[in-house]
Order: C-alpha cells, then sequence, then structure tokens
C-alpha cells in the first residue's frame, strides 16, 4: 500500500532537488564576468535535459538494479522496464517512480557543480560529451556503490545525501579539470552581480531542505533532524567563514558569507540523517574553516578554480564523510561512529571511501578531458573567451558586455 503522507512529502522534496539546478546557475551566473553569464547557466540549464535523457534510458537502472555488491548495476530497468504506477519502494511505500526522479535531480545537480571551475575555458560541445562521460563513468558507479547495494554498501560506508556521491567526486573533476584546462588568459573574474549570487544561495539552502531530509525517503524523526542539521551547519559555517575572511583581511565581505553557507552545507551532506544538531554546529564550524584554508591554498598554488568548486565541495564533501565516521550517533540514525561508540572500523572505512572516490573522480576526469580533446577542442580560443556567450551561444545577458 502506498503511504499518501510520504509520498506528498517526496514529491515536494524531488521538487525542492530541482530548483537547487536553477539556483547553481544563478550562483554561478553572479560570479562571473557579464560576457559569460549565459554560458555557465547554459552549462547548468542544459543538464536538466540531457542528464533526464540518459537517466531514463539507463541512468537510473545502472545504479538501482543489478550488481549487488559490485562497482555497477545493469539494464534490468532500463526505461523505465517492469516499473509502473503501482512498484512501491522503499520502507516508506512511496511509488518506485517517485524514487527514480527524486535521484534523477541528484543526477542532473552534481556535473553542473563542476561547470564553476572551468568557467570561462570549455566549448560547449566538449562540455556536451563531458557531461554524458562523466555521468556514465564517475557518477553512476559511485551511486550503484554507495546507494544500489554495491562495493561501499557492503563494506558499510555511508553517506546519508552525497558527500562522496555528490560534492567529493565533483569537486576532484574540477581540480582535475582545472589542472587540465589550465589558467584564465584575462585572469580571475570579478562578480559582475553580488545580488545573483544571493539569489542563488537562497534558492541552494531552501533546496538543499530536500537534497538532506528527503534522503530519509519518509518521514520520521530522522528526517526532522537532518532538516534542522542542515541548517545548523551551514549557518555556523558561513558565520565562521565571515568571521576569518573578517580577522584576515579587515572586511566582512558578503560573498564569503555566502560561499560559507554553501560549504556548511555540502559538509554537512553526508552525515545530516546520522548526527545530532550540537555535532552538526561543529561540522559546520569546521566546514567554514577548513574550507576557507583550501580557497587559501588554492589561491596560493595558483590553481584557476574559478568559483572554488574543490575547495567548497570537493573538501567539504570528504571533511563531512570524515567527520560522519567521528561523530555519527547510533541514537539518530543506527551508526555510531568513533567518538561515539569507539568504531574505528566505521571511522577507518569513511576514509577509504573518500581516497577511492577522490582518486577515481580524478584520474578519470583528467583522463577523460584528454580524450575527449582528440574528439573535439576542449579549451576556448582566446577570442572565444573574451566574449564568450556571444562567441558560443549567439547571445549576450545584457545589452553591452564589459
Amino acid at each position: 500500500m502506498l503511504d499518501t503522507g510520504h509520498t506528498g512529502f517526496m514529491l515536494v522534496a524531488t521538487s525542492l532537488v530541482m530548483l537547487m539546478t536553477p539556483g547553481l546557475a544563478f550562483f554561478y551566473g553572479g560570479l562571473v564576468a557579464r560576457r559569460n553569464v549565459l554560458t555557465i547557466m547554459t552549462q547548468s540549464f542544459v543538464s536538466l535535459g540531457i542528464t533526464t535523457i540518459i537517466w531514463f534510458a539507463f541512468g537510473y537502472s545502472l545504479c538501482f538494479s543489478g550488481g549487488e555488491g559490485g562497482i555497477i548495476g545493469d539494464f534490468s530497468k532500463a526505461f523505465l522496464n517492469g516499473v509502473d504506477l503501482n512498484t512501491p519502494f522503499g520502507k516508506g511505500e512511496i511509488p518506485e517512480f517517485l524514487f527514480f526522479s527524486y535521484q534523477m535531480m541528484f543526477a542532473i545537480i552534481t556535473p553542473a557543480l563542476i561547470t564553476g571551475a572551468f568557467a570561462n575555458r570549455v566549448r560547449f560541445p566538449a562540455y556536451l560529451l563531458f557531461l554524458i562521460a562523466w555521468l556514465c563513468f564517475v557518477y553512476f558507479p559511485f551511486v550503484h556503490m554507495v546507494w544500489g547495494g554495491g562495493l561501499f554498501a557492503v563494506w558499510g560506508i555511508k553517506d546519508f545525501a552525497g558527500g562522496i556521491v555528490v560534492h567529493n567526486t565533483a569537486g576532484m573533476a574540477a581540480l582535475a579539470s582545472v589542472l587540465y584546462v589550465g589558467r584564465r588568459r584575462k585572469g580571475a573574474d570579478v562578480p559582475h552581480s553580488i545580488p545573483l549570487v544571493a539569489l542563488g544561495t537562497g534558492l541552494l539552502w531552501f533546496g538543499w531542505y530536500g537534497f538532506n531530509a528527503g534522503s530519509e525517503l519518509l518521514v520520521d524523526q530522522v528526517t526532522v533532524t537532518a532538516f534542522i542539521n542542515t541548517d545548523v551547519a551551514a549557518s555556523f559555517a558561513a558565520i565562521t567563514w565571515m568571521l576569518l575572511e573578517w580577522t584576515l583581511v579587515k572586511k566582512p565581505k558578503f560573498v564569503g558569507l555566502l560561499t560559507g553557507a554553501v560549504a556548511g552545507l555540502a559538509t554537512i551532506t553526508p552525515a545530516a540523517g546520522f548526527v545530532t544538531p550540537g555535532s552538526a554546529a561543529i561540522i559546520g564550524i569546521a566546514a567554514g574553516a577548513v574550507c576557507y584554508g583550501a580557497v587559501s591554498l588554492k589561491n596560493k598554488l595558483k590553481w584557476d578554480d574559478a568559483l572554488d568548486v574543490w575547495g567548497v565541495h570537493g573538501v567539504g564533501g570528504a571533511l563531512g564523510v570524515i567527520m560522519l565516521g567521528l561523530l555519527a550517533h547510533e541514537f539518530v540514525g543506527g551508526q555510531s561512529g568513533l567518538i561515539y561508540g569507539g568504531n574505528i572500523h566505521f571511522f577507518m572505512m569513511q576514509i577509504v571511501g573518500v581516497l577511492i572516490s577522490s582518486v577515481y573522480a580524478f584520474a578519470f576526469t583528467f583522463g577523460m578531458l584528454w580524450l575527449i580533446n582528440k574528439i573535439t577542442k576542449v579549451k576556448t580560443s582566446e577570442a572565444e573567451e573574451g566574449e564568450l556567450d556571444a562567441a558560443l551561444h549567439g547571445e549576450t545577458a545584457y545589452e553591452q558586455s564589459i
């Protein structure tokens, strides 16, 4: 019997996660120069279409059918074969169609996260190939291994809503992309619209309640805890980042506050349904400090990660998975960690999960870009980079580009 209450909640959660992709487009769009707004926003929105097609055709099946204890699933549910309106899913008895849709929204936003790293430097045909290949060979295997009954699940690795699956893999892919395409010829952009960044942050923060609380797939105490933890971690991280920046550069910058909030959201994601609100506050403080440090290190090393995808999502996702191993409380989600249970095995397995996902996502992405470049040129020319929207898409966001 399908439960209408759980189903209604998951419809809302699915809609919230969908809203995160336009939110990301606004967030990234505000951070780049006026001449490049449409290019980076297009990269987010095009994932809505292409990822949906791939997910329906075979992506969902590869993630959530067959392959028990393995790396990837099979094609038994391709094109939703064997799934109908009455097929139930999970202990909350929601329709499997709804689970299909909810997970599809995760698949849509994950590769879009990467685009902030190589802003202004990747041509659209190459990005489309990148999007398809990265989903098939990075995202789908890790979804299956963590959430689809695959290898990581058998090992006991936990990831409530995507610290490994979404943020760490995207962040490490971003770093590989940055090192492959090199630095922008015209130097770093100054954010052309901080209000757009604020709008994007607000939409992301709002959508993240569906991202984290919805990952319980029903309404219970864990759902509520994940909801609270999401806001607590984001708030503590935002203020920590702002205070650090205020202390070190003598100005409490708005963009820093917003970036810190996103870092906190990314970091609490894997732990949201396994830790107490007090631990979420600790995770938020750690996220603000560690991710700020990662971005500062990136700047010193002169890595041109344009919108700090590695420092915020890659480092934040990894940190959250490890903090989960430390702070998981059996009372919350049925899993004890190192501090509240002395579970050193679980803590070590969380580190193993981070190491494997980091190395694989980085290495595959770098190699994939090299291969794509053999098919179609990856990096924009100097002329294209100067007027990216007009050169690649024949459109501009504003009447006068500066």
